[in-house]
């Protein structure tokens, strides 16, 4: 029953990192091009946001479970 709490807020997660990712490797591409890119900054955040909602959701435990304790 324990391995189904840890696995909560795993995909929210990875998708927040691969936003980051994405708006890193975006901004760093147009830096090079010599063209200032402020536009991915915000994919960073957004993507900083989402990977800390999942943080959070995986960081809860369920109600039955707290009820049980």
């Amino acid at each position: 029953m324990g391995d189904e709490f840890r696995k909560r807020g795993v995909k929210t997660k990875l998708f927040g990192f691969i936003l980051i990712i994405l708006g890193v490797l975006d901004s760093l591409l147009t830096l090079r091009g010599g063209i200032p890119a402020y536009e991915f900054l915000f994919l960073i955040f957004v993507g900083f946001c989402i990977f800390a909602i999942g943080a959070v959701r995986g960081a809860q435990q369920s109600s039955s479970k707290i009820n049980e304790a």
